[in-house]
C-alpha cells in the first residue's frame, strides 16, 4: 500500500513565488561602495523573471552551467534562483583560486557563461583563452558598463532592463534535477564537482530552519559572511527567502570593522561564517564598542572553533556561538552543537565542553565513526575513526570524476575527518586524515593543540604541523601568531608551559615558530599545505622545545 499524497515536487519555484507573495515588503540589503543598496522581496521577484528570460535569450536551457564569480550581493540572490527555477544549473566559482584551478573547474564544468562582478573582472580576463566552453560573459556594475577584453562582454543592468517584464514561464522540475553546483577546495588533486539537487537543497534549507538547528525563521535578519561561493553560503540564503527573513549581504566588504557596522546597523540577528572571521572581530571588540545585542546566535565552521573564543564570545559580549559542521558534499549541513535541554543546567567547564565539539547530527543525517579496517568503533568519546555520513542531502557520487568509488563505503560517504563520537552523539573532529601527526606511531591531534594555543591571551592564531624526524617519524611544530600587542613579549617557554599542564608530555610541540601571518586557503581555513611546504625541511632542535 502506498501513501495517497499529492506528486508535488520540492524545487526552489516553491522558495521563489512564497518570498513574492507573502513577503514583498521585506528587505534585501547589500553593502556597496557607495554605501546601501536596499530593495524588496517584491523587487526581487520581479529581477529574478526578468533573469530567466535574459537567460534564455543568451542561449541557455536545461541543465547548462550558469556560473557566477562573484561576493555576497543582491544581484548574485538574483542568480541564486534565476539559473536553477528555469532548469539551469547554478555553478558557483570560488573567486580566491589559482588561474589553474579556475580553469580546471571551468572547463570541467563545461560552463557557458559566467556572471562577474566589475571588481574581479582582471582575473578572468587573464585566463578568457583557456576556457572555450564560455559563450559570454555578464559584467555586475554598480558604475555602468566596464572597458574589458573579455568578449562578448554584457552590462548586467542591460541585460535585466531589456528583458520582458512578463512573468517567466517556470517549467515542472523534477526534485532530483540538478539546481547547483560546486566544487571542492582541492586539496589533493584536482577539485571535485558536487551536485545539488532541488530536493537535497529544499530539505536542508527546513533542516536550517529547524529550532534544534539554527531555528532561522521570518523575524530572523540574516547576514550570511560564509562566502556565496563556499557551499551556497552553507545554503543560508536559500532558507533566508524561503521564511522570509530580511538578508543582509556584505558584498566585498568583510573586514571585521564592515561586519561589526552591518551587525549593529542592520540588527542582524543570525551571521555564519569561518572562525578566522570571528577571531578578527573579537579582536576588534576588545578594542571598541559596537552594539552587537541584535545577534541570537552565531553559527561558526569551515574548520574548529577554540573553545576560549567560543566561550569568551558569549561571556565577554553575549554572543551565542553554534559550532557546526559540514562539508561541500552535504549542502553541506552536517551537525550542530546545541546543548541538550538537560545540559542547560550543568556547569560552565561541562557545557562550554560540549558547545566546542561539532555537534549532533542534524535531522536527516545519519553518523558513524570506521577505523582502518572498516569496523564502526564505539560511542565512548575517545576512540577515534573516520567519519561517515549518509543522508537525502548527501552526494551519491562526485560528477563526471573517477575519485567517486574511493569516496564511499557501504553506501557511506567517507569523509577524511577524524572524530570520536561520546555517548551523547557528539562529534569532535580530531583532525583531518592527512593533518594527524603520527610520532613514533601514536596519533598526536593537531587540532587539540591549535585550540589550546590559541586560548592563550597573548595568540591571535595559532597552527600545528607535522615535520619529519629521524627517530619518530613525525613531530608537531606549531607556528603562531602573536597578537599586536604582544609582538614582542611572547616567548615559546611561556606557551610550553601553558600547555605542559593540558597534554602529555610527548604531545607537546618540539619547537614553535613565530609568524606575521597563517596562509589561509581560498575558504579561509588554516592553509596547512602551504606551511607544510614552507617547514618540509625545517630542523627541529636535537633538544626539543
Amino acid at each position: 500500500m502506498e501513501g495517497l499524497m499529492m506528486d508535488w515536487p520540492l524545487t526552489l519555484h516553491h522558495f521563489l513565488d512564497r518570498a513574492a507573495r507573502l513577503f514583498p515588503r521585506k528587505e534585501i540589503a547589500t553593502r556597496t561602495a557607495a554605501g546601501m543598496h536596499r530593495y524588496t522581496y517584491a523587487d526581487f521577484h520581479r529581477r529574478v523573471h526578468r533573469l530567466a528570460h535574459a537567460l534564455t535569450r543568451l542561449g541557455i536551457g536545461r541543465g547548462d552551467r550558469v556560473a557566477t564569480f562573484a561576493w555576497n550581493t543582491y544581484r548574485h540572490l538574483e542568480i541564486y534562483f534565476a539559473a536553477p527555477c528555469m532548469g539551469a544549473v547554478l555553478h558557483t566559482l570560488n573567486i580566491r583560486l589559482a588561474p589553474d584551478q579556475l580553469i580546471y573547474i571551468i572547463n570541467h564544468a563545461e560552463d557557458r557563461v559566467i556572471f562577474v562582478d566589475a571588481s574581479l573582472v582582471p582575473l578572468l580576463e587573464r585566463i578568457r583563452d583557456q576556457i572555450p566552453t564560455v559563450k559570454a560573459f555578464v559584467i555586475m556594475s554598480d558604475a555602468g558598463p566596464v572597458q574589458t577584453s573579455l568578449s562578448p562582454a554584457l552590462d548586467y543592468e542591460a541585460l535585466l532592463a531589456e528583458s520582458p517584464e512578463a512573468p517567466y514561464p517556470w517549467p515542472r522540475l523534477d526534485e532530483n534535477a540538478a539546481a547547483g553546483m560546486c566544487y571542492t577546495s582541492g586539496t589533493t588533486g584536482n577539485p571535485k564537482g558536487v551536485v545539488y539537487s532541488h530536493r537535497a537543497i529544499f530539505l536542508h534549507s527546513l533542516a536550517l530552519c529547524l529550532a534544534d538547528t539554527f531555528g532561522i525563521c521570518e523575524r530572523d535578519v540574516l547576514m550570511p559572511v560564509v562566502p556565496m561561493f563556499h557551499a551556497n553560503a552553507w545554503g543560508m540564503p536559500f532558507a533566508g527567502v524561503m521564511v522570509g527573513a530580511k538578508l543582509v549581504f556584505p558584498g566585498p566588504h568583510l573586514q571585521p570593522r564592515d561586519i561589526a557596522e552591518l551587525i549593529q546597523n542592520e540588527r542582524v540577528t543570525v551571521t555564519a561564517g569561518v572562525p578566522t572571521i570571528w577571531i578578527g572581530l573579537y579582536a576588534l571588540l576588545e578594542r571598541e564598542r559596537y552594539d552587537l545585542s541584535s545577534l541570537r546566535v552565531m553559527p561558526v565552521g569551515g574548520s574548529a572553533m577554540p573553545r576560549a573564543l567560543i566561550e569568551a564570545f558569549e561571556k565577554r559580549f553575549g554572543i551565542r556561538i553554534a559550532h557546526a559542521w559540514g562539508m561541500t558534499e552535504m549542502t553541506p549541513l552536517g551537525t550542530v552543537a546545541n546543548l541538550k535541554s538537560y545540559m542547560e543546567s550543568w556547569p560552565d567547564e561541562e557545557r562550554f565542553a560540549v558547545r566546542a565539539k561539532q555537534g549532533m547530527p542534524v535531522v536527516g543525517v545519519e553518523i558513524r565513526a570506521v577505523d582502518d579496517q572498516g569496523r564502526e568503533v564505539p560511542w565512548d568519546g575517545k576512540t577515534m575513526g573516520e567519519l561517515q555520513v549518509r543522508g537525502p542531502w548527501v552526494i551519491r557520487a562526485y560528477y563526471n570524476d573517477p575519485r567517486t568509488a574511493e569516496a564511499f563505503q557501504d553506501g557511506w560517504f567517507r569523509t577524511g575527518d577524524v572524530v570520536t563520537i561520546d555517548p551523547e552523539g557528539y562529534i569532535q573532529i580530531v583532525d583531518r586524515t592527512k593533518d594527524l601527526i603520527k610520532s613514533g606511531g601514536e596519533w598526536i591531534s593537531s587540532v587539540d593543540l591549535e585550540n589550546a594555543l590559541m586560548a592563550h591571551p597573548k595568540v591571535l592564531e595559532a597552527a600545528v604541523i607535522a615535520v619529519p624526524h629521524p627517530k619518530w617519524q613525525e613531530r608537531p611544530l606549531a607556528v603562531v601568531v602573536p597578537r599586536p600587542e604582544f609582538k614582542e613579549d611572547l616567548t615559546k617557554e611561556e606557551l610550553l608551559e601553558f600547555l605542559r599542564p593540558r597534554f602529555a608530555k610527548w604531545w607537546l610541540p618540539d619547537d614553535i615558530v613565530f609568524v606575521e601571518a597563517i596562509p589561509k586557503t581560498s575558504v579561509g581555513k588554516f592553509d596547512k599545505k602551504v606551511l607544510r611546504e614552507q617547514f618540509k625541511d625545517y630542523r627541529l632542535p636535537e633538544t626539543p622545545a
